[in-house]
Formats: C-alpha cells, sequence, structure tokens
C-alpha cells in the first residue's frame, strides 16, 4: 500500500496542486475527484510553457519541428499508457465530444441494423447512441444493468447482441456508482455474435484508476478527458483502432484521408498528457523493480487500486474507534457495501436528509464532496432505486486515511444530529 512505503505519500502529494487547500476557501479535504481531479504541478507548468509559444505545427523552422516532435512522443507515451502498440491517438473538445465522434464515424456507414449500449453508461454515450441511432434508422437497445450492484454483465450484452450489431457502447467506470465493468468480458460477449461490431469504450471516470489495457479487450475506441486524470481542462484524448480509423469519417477536402484532427492542435495539451505518463511511470518504479515503462504504470495501476480500497474499506467499515458508513444506521450505500467492482468512490444517501444538506454540512466540516441528483447525468442510476439524490464521495490514491478519518468525523455528527 502506498502509505506503508515510507515518505511516499508525501512525495504523491507534493507533485499536485492545491492538495489539501482550495485557493478560494481554504484549507479541505478533496474528495470530489470523479468530477476533476487534482491536476499535476508538472501541467501546470507545461501549459503555461506551451501557451506563450506561438509557433505551430508544419512550419519550416525550428520550434514549429519541436512542436511535431513533442506531440508525436505525447501520442507514444499515450499509447503506452493505453497498453497498446496500434491504432491512433488524438485529441478534440472533450470526451464526450470525441464519444460522439467516434459513435457518429461508426453508426453512419450505410449499413441497417442495431446500436447496443447499457443503462448505466454517463450521457455522453447514451446521448450520442439514441441521436445517431435516430438518423440513421438503426434501433438503439439498452442493456439493463443490476441496479443494487451498479454494473452490467457480459452475460448482459450476450442477451442482446444480436448479428446485426453494427455499433456497441460499454462504459468501463461509473461515476455515479464507482463501479469498474468487465470491458473485455462485455467485449468477447458482442464479438461472439458480431464479429464487426465497433465497439466504443467511455475510459473517463475509469483512467485515473490505472489499469487500462487496450490490447487486451479487442475494441474499437477508448477516450478520457484528462482533466480527470491528472491533467487539465480543454481538452479530450482518443484512441481509434487501424480498423475504426480507416472508415469515413468529416475531415478536410484535399487533406490527409487518415486524419482524425481538425485545425492546429494545442501542443501543451498532448504535451500535457506526456506529464500524466511520467508520472504513472514515476509511481510504478516507486511501488515496484520494473524498469520498462508499460511494466512500471502497471505497477502504478495495481498500486493504485489496493491503496484506494483501503480508503473505500476504511470509510464504509470503519477505521481506529470510528464507525463506517456500512455501519450507521439509515445510510444506503449505492452498490452495496461488498463490492469487489469499486473503484474509488462511495455513493451514500441518508434516510430524511436530503443530499443537498449532506454535501452542505460536508464542506463546512472542510469536506469536499458532491450532489447527485436523477437527472440526465444520474436519473439512470438513482430512480431504480427510488432516490431522490445522492452524496458522492470520491477519492484518489492522494488522499490520505487521516482525510477519511476527517470525513467519518464530519458524517457521525451529521448522523448523530439527524
Amino acid at each position: 500500500m502506498l502509505s506503508e512505503i515510507p515518505g511516499l505519500m508525501d512525495q504523491i502529494r507534493a507533485r499536485f496542486a492545491h492538495v489539501d487547500a482550495c485557493p478560494f476557501e481554504g484549507r479541505r479535504v478533496f474528495f470530489e475527484n470523479a468530477g476533476g481531479a487534482l491536476t499535476l504541478n508538472s501541467v501546470v507548468e507545461t501549459s503555461a510553457k506551451f501557451a506563450a509559444i506561438p509557433d505551430n505545427q508544419g512550419r519550416d523552422n525550428a520550434a514549429s519541428h519541436a512542436l511535431v516532435s513533442i506531440i508525436d512522443k505525447a501520442k507514444e507515451d499515450t499509447k503506452t499508457f493505453f497498453g497498446t502498440t496500434t491504432g491512433q491517438v488524438f485529441v478534440g473538445e472533450s470526451g464526450t465530444e470525441l464519444l460522439f465522434r467516434l459513435v457518429r464515424s461508426a453508426a453512419t456507414l450505410g449499413q441497417a441494423g442495431q446500436i447496443l449500449g447499457s443503462t448505466v453508461e454517463h450521457p455522453a454515450t447514451r446521448s450520442a447512441c439514441m441521436r445517431w441511432s435516430e438518423v440513421t434508422g438503426m434501433d438503439y437497445v439498452q442493456v439493463a444493468h443490476d441496479p443494487e450492484l451498479g454494473i452490467v454483465t457480459p452475460q448482459g450484452y450476450a442477451d442482446h447482441v444480436t448479428p446485426q450489431t453494427r455499433v456497441a457502447t460499454i462504459l468501463h467506470t461509473s461515476p455515479v456508482t464507482g463501479m469498474g465493468n468487465d470491458v473485455a468480458g462485455c467485449a468477447a460477449a458482442i464479438r461472439a455474435v458480431a464479429p464487426a461490431c465497433f465497439i466504443i469504450v467511455d475510459g473517463i471516470q475509469h483512467a485515473s484508476h490505472g489499469g487500462i489495457a487496450i490490447d487486451t479487450y479487442d475494441i474499437d475506441g477508448y477516450v478520457i478527458s484528462p482533466y480527470k486524470v491528472f491533467s487539465r481542462h480543454g481538452y479530450g484524448v482518443a484512441w481509434v483502432s487501424d480498423r475504426l480509423a480507416a472508415v469515413p469519417h468529416e475531415n478536410l477536402v484535399g487533406g490527409p484521408s487518415g486524419a482524425w484532427e481538425f485545425g492546429t492542435r494545442d501542443t501543451g495539451s498532448y504535451a500535457t498528457m506526456s506529464d500524466v505518463v511520467d508520472y504513472f511511470d514515476w509511481l510504478g518504479g516507486e511501488t515496484s523493480d520494473e524498469t520498462e515503462s508499460r511494466a512500471r504504470i502497471e505497477a502504478a495501476g495495481r498500486a493504485i487500486h489496493e491503496h484506494e480500497k483501503s480508503l473505500t474499506d476504511a470509510m464504509l467499515f470503519g477505521t481506529g474507534n470510528q464507525k463506517g458508513l456500512a455501519e450507521i444506521d439509515g445510510v444506503t450505500i449505492i452498490g452495496g457495501p461488498e463490492n469487489p467492482a469499486r473503484e474509488g468512490l462511495v455513493s451514500v444517501a441518508v434516510d430524511s436528509v436530503p443530499a443537498t444538506e449532506v454535501v452542505a454540512h460536508l464542506r463546512n466540516q472542510g469536506i469536499r464532496t458532491h450532489v447527485r441528483k436523477p437527472d440526465h447525468y444520474s436519473g439512470n442510476i438513482l430512480e431504480p432505486l427510488g432516490l431522490e439524490g445522492c452524496t458522492r464521495v470520491s477519492l484518489c490514491h492522494y488522499n490520505t486515511h487521516a482525510e477519511v478519518a476527517a470525513f467519518l468525523a464530519a458524517f457521525a455528527e451529521l448522523a448523530n444530529r439527524r
């Protein structure tokens, strides 16, 4: 566990901006990582550096050549992080925008059939599938997720896929339940019946928790939002398989046929992805004896998962003499307390106390969390459970057991007052 390596947690936390204090509110515990993780200090420095450079790519000068090299390196770094050596990596406006583009490109090939997704998904994929099924005349089918566990299963996909399934979407991890889905298993269930289907994965919530291995999934698209994995707002990153990269898609007339980017890209976006990958590489070197970059990134993912599980276990089952959330009467834990699919997130509802009041109470005690309501973002999760809202407590590996203890103390005060 990260906290068991002497001095490592201090080194980790020192690499992030605003780790224990908000520039507007002062000292606080940051448990709102699913809304956007903390930013690496190196990302802040890199963003400022490249914002000042006036040159663009594609010119015959030293600065332009350097920018192209930085972008090329970042694309390879990102492939290493994703666990693949094939396909293309490119940036776009946001993760949501890129998911729409990938779904649109796969859906508009002129084939009749079915688009397949699930009810657990974020509206980024659900909305894209609904839109392009209407435009193309294809049926949109949603596999029902298990509302008690907060996951969708490979068997669920197997029950609904047909030989005419042309496009399928999978959510890697839910930003509401915090549960990870078996991407490889779901993809295998789809491929067994519809081998030519284009499979696109929303990895936005999963990315900060480590453990992306595209070459083991047999998919065609994977999308992340870097601001949720220690970079900054303003761009998304997509990977597409060679097969999906080759389909007809929006492009400039007369431009390179395989290009997926429009206009001059921000070199700083790419460069900050290299900062993120470098961080995972460094962390893997601190937690293992691995010497090769991909192996260190995998080691970092394992260490992150282990540490975050220890944090959520403490939150759910207590630490020291403090009761955990699972031991407090009137508290509903979405997905249940004993759920091996959990990834660094606990969403709770408190009987007779609106989630807005829970979040406000915790904020007043210096604990930053977030309300999830039965709206277009979270209604698919909350409505089947009959919940009017929940409090999302989302952690990352730079959070500590002392911060969990502070959260439990603040929560106990609310429970006792209730």
